[in-house]
């Protein structure tokens, strides 16, 4: 589990013990060769807090200019793309999905880290003329706020356009 992951399922557990929402946000652990559908799970019996994360890194401080769909997500043995294998999941869960994007700026500068709608991903995964989202396109989502080393939790400004509909 990358630090990150860690950081945004303890940031979600503190946000449910203090709104009093039910819900528990958790990572199931990983094994060698056994898939993982999603970095976070979050369940709660309020649908809107019933949500799929997938979280990617990216070292901008390193000259990445953008979350490109052949580099940083992974094919099954199968041929099967992780973003189609994460959209299937999503869909027949119920999730809302979101790809959380940590931006590194390098020793000495804040991390950003932003939220994007599954849907948007996948449409543009689904785009023949692009086979990325640049970092300018993922500035312009929601950004999570970080608070010290923990991140403000704020479904209610990721919500709108998220659910899998196909």
């Amino acid at each position: 589990m990358t630090e990150f992951e860690r950081v945004l399922v303890q940031s979600f557990n503190e946000y449910f013990g203090e709104t009093g929402i039910k819900g528990i946000a958790h990572r199931l652990k990983q094994h060698r060769f056994t898939p993982q559908f999603l970095d976070v799970l979050v369940d709660s019996l309020d649908p809107d807090y019933y949500m799929g994360i997938e979280c990617k890194s990216i070292s901008v401080d390193k000259g990445a200019k953008a979350l490109y769909f052949t580099q940083h997500f992974t094919v099954d043995k199968k041929g099967s793309h992780q973003i189609e294998r994460i959209s299937d999941f999503l869909l027949r869960s119920g999730r809302t999905g979101f790809l959380a994007v940590e931006l590194k700026m390098g020793v000495g500068h804040s991390r950003e880290a932003y939220i994007v709608p599954w849907t948007t991903l996948y449409e543009k995964y689904n785009d023949a003329d692009t086979n990325k989202i640049t970092i300018d396109h993922i500035r312009e989502f929601p950004r999570i706020e970080r608070n010290g080393s923990k991140y403000h939790i704020d479904p209610e400004g990721w919500k709108k356009g998220s659910r899998m509909i196909v």
